[in-house]
């Protein structure tokens, strides 16, 4: 049968709505990460505590795990152009309200209010579900691509506000960050035609069994249990540790503002290379194999930041390390779930999957802040995520490796 005109095939709609997707979260994601980076400024203009700056943190990622699922669920039945819109234009807006903030309600209001529905809007799990619906053949390096965009908007936006705020002028970052986030929420609306996502997605997915039906699924699971535990880890060391007090931590061993977000900078890059190379061996080698050994890594990583104390040096040895095995659980976690758990419940899926992982960044955000405020440093908080990476890896480890699973699972009842 013959493709109707302006009916986008399925290839080429997978590969704008990963151009997308890719753009998108380059922008989300930089808004997150320049939290990390003004929260010492914000101490010194305000006054305000380590811990509560980490408060704001944490409500950010817990809004965003209510939105999850929702997001999830979105994505199946309408497809990414105005979920992705609207997340970008909600962004924009919380981070206006950010810069011209003078109050802690408004920062609450602003950045764990409305930039964070917006954050859970435009999020890696929303973007990979939307782009494994579209891909056979490629799957993970697809999703890696996409994904990417986490990461690779962080290596000239964090850096560009670290010197926009040594000029003296941090609300100026946010006020650029929001224009941007603006920009691409008009693309999207322009690029992504009307229904091109309901078209594509429509073809994938089964006829929808009732919302307690899929969730007992899920729920019974033990594919998806060790998945959900696993990024719920994750979450806790990367967005909730990680994201929130690299910096932090940095400035706290003595490093000047610039250099730090240049480390910082290093790991976004080495982080790149590592989803899209993440993405490449999924779709070669064993994937839960591969998963565990990104945990393993992770949690050797993390014995560095023991140890960089007055060496900046090591700081960047750690960049390099940590971003190989920093977002690359994304592609074999996405994949994963599509395997096991079928492509017409991905969505709800990998948003209960997404909503463990802000969760858990929520706890490690807080829990990480509440540890210094207590003991003045941060080397408890090192030694936890040690342990809990390794959790992971166990986890993930367990999981049987189910190549062909897709199809048959798809055309089940979700």
């Amino acid at each position: 049968m013959s493709t109707p005109r302006g009916t986008p095939t399925l290839a080429s709609a997978g590969w704008i709505v990963v151009a997308i997707g890719f753009l998108a979260l380059s922008l989300s994601f930089s808004a997150r990460s320049a939290l990390g980076l003004v929260m010492p400024v914000w101490e010194d203009a305000f006054g305000w505590p380590r811990s509560f700056v980490s408060l704001g943190g944490a409500i950010t990622l817990t809004v965003m795990a209510g939105v999850a699922p929702l997001a999830g669920g979105f994505i199946d039945r309408h497809g990414p152009r105005s979920l992705l819109a609207a997340g970008m234009a909600l962004t924009a807006i919380g981070l206006l309200v950010v810069a011209g903030m003078e109050s802690r309600w408004m920062f609450l209001a602003g950045f764990a209010g409305v930039a964070a529905l917006g954050f859970g809007m435009v999020a890696t799990h929303t973007v990979a579900t939307a782009v494994a619906q579209l891909f056979d053949r490629g799957r993970g390096l697809a999703i890696g691509i996409a994904t990417a965009g986490a990461t690779a908007g962080q290596l000239l936006v964090v850096p560009l506000l670290a010197l926009i705020m040594e000029q003296g002028s941090w609300r100026g970052g946010f006020v650029a960050i929001a224009i941007g986030c603006a920009a691409i929420a008009v693309t999207t609306l322009i690029v992504l035609r009307r229904r091109s996502g309901e078209t594509v997605t429509a073809a994938r997915s089964a006829p929808s069994a009732p919302l307690r039906q899929r969730l007992g699924f899920l729920l019974r699971h033990r594919v998806f249990q060790a998945l959900f535990w696993s990024f719920t880890i994750c979450g806790f060391t990367t967005s909730g540790v990680i994201e929130t007090h690299l910096l932090p931590y940095a400035a706290a061993c003595g490093f000047p503002p610039l250099p730090s977000a240049a480390a910082y900078g290093v790991l976004s890059a080495v982080n790149l290379l590592g989803m899209i190379g993440a993405g490449y061996l999924c779709d070669r080698v064993n994937r839960p194999a591969l998963l565990a050994a990104i945990y393993a890594g992770r949690a050797l990583s993390f014995v560095l930041l023991l140890f960089v104390t007055q060496d900046i040096e090591l700081l960047f040895v750690f960049a390099v390390v940590f971003g190989v095995v920093d977002y690359s659980t994304i592609p074999a976690t996405a994949g994963l779930a599509a395997s096991h758990l079928g492509l017409n419940r991905m969505g709800l899926a990998m948003g209960l999957i997404a909503a463990g992982h802000a969760l858990g960044g929520a706890a490690g955000a807080f829990l990480a802040g509440w540890l210094y405020d207590l003991f003045a440093q941060y080397a408890w908080v090192w030694i936890a995520s040690i342990a809990l990476a390794a959790i992971a890896a166990a986890l993930v480890l367990v999981i049987p490796e189910r190549r062909e699973a897709d199809a048959a699972l798809a055309a089940q009842p979700a």
